[in-house]
């Protein structure tokens, strides 16, 4: 894609001349190493998607926890997190996460619910993303197989794509203040591993694959089953699919 040609200082300068927003041990996830080689690896053969069956997620937060040391997130923020609904029997809807917890632990709540179930949140990778489009440097963008990346060579840390995002999965990281979020592990997937998030789930509920290849466990699932995705009024076009999505979640 093209870049801006404006350099670092040049948008610096214009940013200050005004304003512009239940547990299971299942054991500790190491850090992928090695694996296959990437040197190989071409991207325009692929078109990488994730799905998401809310049915089949238990609250374990291995997901999260897996995602932490694999790729080094900071304390207080998050490149995925799973949400708790629970509805009442007058159908009142809570919605809590295991962020607040250090241990990503979903905590006993008193109060008797008629249904409750847990979503994972994730980076939407979108077809039309808006935190791309507003970039002012140019460092938010989409690769050719369909991964949504931060260049750091470029970023600024404005703050502008952690702002639009409407899945709210974008952070300033607290030390090198640029923008972080999720990349699919995408030091992983061009090595021919999966995400850790994907890898460490223990129920399947998490899948990834490519949506080139009509034989792929993705394409299979999204052909099988009745699927949703997030927002899909914002016209972004999210690559992150929901399976058994209930009414609830927005």
């Amino acid at each position: 894609m093209s870049r801006s040609k404006y350099t670092r200082r040049d948008v610096l300068k214009a940013l200050a001349a005004g304003p512009g927003l239940l547990l299971i041990p299942i054991g500790f996830i190491r850090p992928a190493k090695g694996g296959g080689d990437s040197s190989g690896y071409d991207w325009t053969k692929h078109y990488w998607g994730y799905a998401v069956d809310t049915t089949k997620c238990i609250g374990c937060c291995a997901c999260m926890r897996a995602c932490r040391a694999e790729n080094h997130v900071p304390d207080g923020h998050y490149r995925t997190w799973v949400e708790r609904y629970r509805i009442s029997h007058e159908g009142e809807v809570r919605v809590d996460d295991s962020t607040g917890d250090e241990d990503f632990v979903f905590r006993e709540v008193e109060g008797e619910v008629a249904k409750a179930f847990f979503v994972p949140k994730i980076c939407n990778h979108c077809e039309r993303s808006v935190c791309s489009q507003v970039c002012p440097v140019g460092a938010s963008y989409a690769t050719k197989d369909g991964v949504v990346l931060v260049d750091h060579k470029r970023c600024i840390g404005c703050g502008y794509c952690v702002q639009a995002c409407p899945y709210g999965t974008r952070y300033i990281h607290p030390e090198t203040h640029m923008a972080g979020k999720c990349t699919l592990c995408y030091h992983r997937i061009t090595k021919g591993l999966m995400p850790a998030c994907v890898h460490a789930c223990p129920t399947g509920s998490r899948v990834f694959g490519d949506l080139k290849d009509p034989n792929s466990h993705l394409s299979t699932i999204l052909r099988q089953q009745r699927y949703r995705v997030l927002r899909p009024e914002m016209g972004t076009h999210p690559k992150c699919f929901y399976i058994g999505l209930d009414k609830e979640v927005v």
